[in-house]
Formats: C-alpha cells, structure tokens, sequence
C-alpha cells in the first residue's frame, strides 16, 4: 500500500548521497519533496504540516551540522517524526485483572470487522488464551453466520443466540445488547479469559450506530473498544475517526486491507489526529494475515529499510525446531544435501505465508519491486510438483536423473522439461555451497574470505597444499619424513603466553605477585 510513498521518499534520499555538508536550500529542497510525497499519499494536511515543521526544525539544528554524515542524519530524523506520527510506541492489549477481558469492535460496514474478529480470536488463541465470539451485528445479511465460519476456522467458539438477518429484505430484529450481556455471562460460566464482541456497522456514520455501539460498550463495560478502520477510504478516514473518537471513545485502531494498492496516507494520519494508537493490522485475507502494528518497523518498511524483527517472529512462531535441529545436525556432520531436505526446508517457508510479503520485509526490496511484484507464488508450487514426481532415489541421488527421468519428472508435475533442467542446476549449484560451506570454506565467490575468491589466504592456502603433496608416496620414506618433521617441532623453544621465550632459570618468587598465585604459573 505504501510502496507510492516509499519510492517517493527513496528517491529524495538518494538526492542527498554524497555531500559532505547540507545547506539550508538543501533541506529546504528535501522537506518540499517529501511534502509532496506525502500529500500524494493521502496523508492529512495539519499532519503533514506538523511533520514537516518537525524535521525542518531539527535538520536545522546543530546535531546536524556536526554530523559526520549529514545524508543518514536526514534521514534518521525522518524515521523518528514517521514514528512519532504513527503512534510512538507498540501498544499491547491491556488484559482485566478479572477475566474475562471484553475486547468490542466497532467500525463503518465494510471495514472487515467481522474478519478480523476470527483473525483476532485465532491470534488469541495461539497467545495461550481462550477467547469467545460474540455475534451482535444482528443487522447485516449473513454477518452471524460468516462469524460463525471464522470461527469454525479458527477453532473458537462462537455465541450466536440470534441468527440475525439472513437478506436485504428482512427487518433487523432482536436486542444487540442483551445479546452482548448474555455472551459475557456465558463467557464466565464457561471461563472463557476474553470475550470479542462484533457489532453492527453503517455505510456512514450516523446517531443510530453511535448510539448501539455506546449502549454495548456501557452494558458490557469493555476493556477494550477496537476502531476497526478500512486503509483504503481515503481523507474519509480521519473524519471517520474523529466521530467515533467522540461518540465511542475507542481505545485503539486496526488497520484493514493493508495489502491493498490504494493510497494509504490517511490511515497513516489516524493516530496523530486521534491520539489513540494503532494496535494491530490485517494484511490479507488469511487468518493468519493478522500482526501487532509496531510504529517503529512500519517507519523502516516506508523507508526501504526493511522489517527484519517482523520476519523473524514470523519465522520463530510457524518454523518446526525438530527439523531445524535435524537440519543443523546434517550440517555439522557435512551430509549431502538432498530434495526430501529442500523440500521440508520449502515447506517451513511456506508456513510463514506468502514467499512476495516475506521478500517485501527485506531491506533494500524497493529496488526489485518489479521483480517481486512479477513473482508467482504458484512456481514454488510447480517446484514442490516436480519434487513429488521423483523416486526416493531419486530425491537421495539426484545424478542418477537422466533424460528420460527427467522427462517423466516433467510429465508427473505438469511442466516443460526445461523447468525441471533449471531445478536440477539450481539444486546442484546449491548442494555445492552447502558443502562448502558445511567445510568450513565459507560462502564462495566472496574475494579475502575463507573458500572465497582470489586473495592471498587463498594463495596461501594453494601453497600449503602443494607443500602437503611434496610428501614422498613410498611408504618407508614417508614414515621418515614424519618422523624428521616432528623431531624438528620438538626442537622449537616453547614460547610463553605473549611469544616471549620462557627461561628455564625463571623463578616466580622474584615476581611481587598474592600468596598463593605461584601454582598457576607452574
């Protein structure tokens, strides 16, 4: 959604690489780029006002001018006023003292509440809780029954009294409020530690929705009130979220359909305008497709410094530890590296989600967006065909793959025979690193580091060989040789811890050393 406003701001940086000192005209010139990068990004007016007061200010200032590097110092204060505008700090749900927590949602119809309650309880769940579904969005066709299917698929319970309305040309019938008491009340007996509430939406704001969502959050007395927000709306975002400020009093924001290739500035001027921060965001469709907002990562993603942190957690929460043992052991022991190896190591990878977004999370991705966004994720799934169309010995023994296995190969997965050459090659190249690396040769083609390129360790290294390969092949001259070469060693005067010489008359009591200290120098 951002990438608009991170080429945009990539770019002005790129203008400032290179100059020792920046002048006045030179952060003036800057602060105009990236007050029109903004503004193209849909991000509110006084926001921006303030953003670029801010930097301006601090540029300005004399930390920068005694910068050693002035470029990256620009830049730094950008990354810290984009933090500050996107809330300062991670906000973390506050739990009740006494369970059960009441979690209610609220939002515009469209936000994606009610998915992201089934995200929202699976993301619970997974965090050790126990969490209950309550549908009172009693109004919207099909809405309790798309509750119940997130959660079905997201193994929680749902609290469902009242089907709702099943078409447009039903009344909505029933109390969302007493449906809201009795879903807390079948939480306690049932000792459930949180409680999500889904309640109606409108096309608009309006008193009638404020008034419902007010009544619930009263009789229930929520812990937390969730402003549900659609990413895509445009400047419609901020009123939007001014109104229900004042008549709900939300206590965070969730950011929906941030996949999406909308401007998504005004989401971004949401918490600066509310003061209420930004707690979590969906990414997708997927249940999975759900993650904490840290103010701190998104800065760095807008800005092409990748989301690191973001991508380990990912890796920590869905990687098997067995495998990665089993692995790590096959590594130490420098075993060869096999398909049924690249074919687990692919499937951990694709428990972390889409391979396009993990790539994205990586610094430097703006730079092969086109690639990335020309990418398909359905070639790992051709990729794991071809694996799956060969024998067990195959996957073992790769060099047995002939033209006519490799013909069956391609005809069992479905693809040219072409795409399984370009494995086999890829795969051979890779099982090679493996090794090498598995040696203790290092990554190849990396010029003064161990099994890199050219360069004198390298050189060095030749030369001991060939040294190594002068040793005579008849066995009774051999065994002489070794026989001179250690008495040769023996020979050698030790040296002492620093390579000083050690004296055989050397008496530590002439030393001035504590009572006792003699021992350890014997």
């Amino acid at each position: 959604m951002f990438n608009s406003l991170s080429d945009r701001l990539t770019a002005t940086f790129k203008n400032l690489r290179g100059k020792g000192r920046l002048s006045e005209a030179d952060i003036d010139g800057t602060a105009r780029e990236i007050r029109r990068a903004l503004l193209d990004a849909d991000v509110a007016v006084p926001v921006v006002r303030q953003f670029i007061a801010a930097v301006k200010e601090r540029a300005l200032g004399e930390d920068l001018s005694k910068a050693l590097n002035p470029a990256q110092q620009v830049v730094k204060i950008v990354n810290e006023e984009l933090v500050n505008i996107l809330g300062g700090k991670t906000r973390n749900l506050e739990f009740a003292k006494t369970p059960p927590t009441v979690i209610m949602l609220a939002g515009l119809q469209g936000a994606g509440k009610t998915t992201l309650a089934g995200k929202l309880s699976k993301w619970l769940k997974d965090q050790g809780h126990t969490p209950l579904l309550v549908a009172c969005d009693l109004q919207r066709p099909n809405a309790v029954t798309q509750l119940q299917v997130n959660g079905q698929r997201a193994g929680v319970p749902v609290f469902a009294p009242h089907p709702g309305v099943q078409s447009e040309h039903e009344e909505a019938t029933g109390d969302p409020v007493k449906v809201a008491l009795d879903g807390v009340a079948e939480a306690k007996q049932k000792l459930h530690d949180v409680v999500i509430i889904d309640t109606a939406g409108r096309l608009g704001v309006d008193e009638v929705l404020m008034t419902q969502a007010r009544d619930i959050r009263n009789a229930v007395q929520a812990d937390e009130v969730l402003f549900v927000i659609d990413a895509m709306i445009g400047q419609d975002a901020v009123t939007t979220a001014q109104a229900f400020n004042e008549g709900v009093n939300f206590t965070g924001v969730v950011l929906t359909k941030l996949d999406g290739d909308a401007r998504g500035g005004a989401a971004l001027s949401v918490a600066s305008v509310t003061g209420k921060p930004v707690m979590f965001s969906s990414t997708g469709e997927g249940l999975k497709d759900f993650e904490v907002f840290h103010p701190d990562r998104m800065a760095s993603r807008i800005l092409d410094m990748g989301d690191v942190l973001t991508l380990i957690e990912q890796a920590e929460r869905s990687w098997d530890k067995d495998e990665a043992a089993r692995m790590a052991k096959k590594f130490a022991d420098q075993e060869d590296f096999t398909f049924d190896d690249f074919l687990a190591q692919m499937q951990q990878i694709r428990k972390m989600g889409s391979m396009k977004k993990l790539l994205m999370m990586m610094p430097g991705a703006a730079n092969m967006r086109q690639q990335l966004e020309e990418f398909d994720d359905r070639q790992i799934d051709r990729i794991e065909a071809m694996v799956h169309s060969m024998t067990p010995h195959e996957r073992v023994a790769p060099k047995i793959i002939n033209g006519s296995r490799r013909a069956r190969i391609a005809r069992g997965a479905g693809v040219h025979v072409s795409e399984v050459n370009g494995l086999l090659e890829r795969f051979t190249q890779a099982q090679k690193m493996m090794k090498k690396m598995a040696a203790g040769g290092g990554m190849p083609g990396m010029p003064g580091m161990p099994g890199g390129g050219p360069g004198r360790k390298r050189k060095g290294a030749q030369a001991n060989k060939r040294k190594a390969k002068g040793r005579s092949g008849n066995p009774a001259k051999a065994a002489q040789q070794a026989l001179e070469a250690q008495q040769k060693q023996q020979s050698k005067p030790t040296g002492a811890a620093f390579g000083a010489q050690q004296a055989k008359d050397f008496d530590p009591s002439q030393l001035n050393l504590p009572s006792g200290f003699e021992k350890f120098l014997k």
